[in-house]
Formats: structure tokens, sequence, C-alpha cells
């Protein structure tokens, strides 16, 4: 079954929201880097809010037939990684996010608007 980028954005966003993720942003990097085309960012109150958003969008998109090349920081749950790809889902507690300020790093990027 071919699953396209804009459908597993689209499952992973449904997926973050349904735990109840918070400032999910989509990033088209395609034009300021060649790590992948799409980021994920979204948030999360706590370490546990943080891997049930995690374990929501891995089941969410597993069940489409799509599976992560890789997959960091799940133990601690301040900041984890999941490599799809052409999509790279981040998902942060809150804290962390404030700091590492991604979406400021990658401010050449653009906003993509799913709806």
């Amino acid at each position: 079954m071919s699953f396209s980028i804009r459908e597993m954005l689209n499952v992973a966003c449904k997926a973050a929201g349904e735990k109840k993720a918070f400032d999910i942003v989509v990033l088209d990097i395609k034009g300021v880097s060649v790590l992948c085309d799409y980021f994920l960012i979204c948030s999360g109150h706590s370490g546990t809010q943080v891997r049930s958003i995690v374990e929501n969008i891995e089941e969410k998109l597993s069940e489409k037939g799509v599976e992560p090349k890789r997959r960091e920081g799940l133990r601690e749950s301040k900041w984890v990684l999941l490599d799809y790809g052409d999509l790279v889902v981040h998902v942060f507690r809150e804290e962390e996010r404030d700091f590492y300020k991604l979406e400021h790093l990658w401010a050449d990027a653009e906003v993509v608007n799913l709806l």
C-alpha cells in the first residue's frame, strides 16, 4: 500500500492530538536541509504524556504499515525523536521545547497548514 507523506503527516498529527499534544507544528524543511522533508514538532506536559503521544503516533502509523527507522529519547521522555525517513517527529516536554527552540533554529522552513 502506498502511503503519501501528506497522509503520514495527517495521521501523526491526529494521533498526537488524541493524546492532548499541544503546539503541534509541521515544518517543510525540504528547501533548507537534506535531513528529511518535514519535521512534526509537538509538546506534552510531562514525560508520561510525551511517552503516550509517541506510542500513539507509532501505533497509528504502524496500522498503516509505516514503521520508524529509528527512535531516540524514549527512556528519558524529555525529547523523543521518531525518524520515518522523509518525516522526523519531535515530541518534547514543554521545558525542553522552550530550551531547544527548534522552530527558531529552522526559521527559514515553511510552516505547513494541514487543514
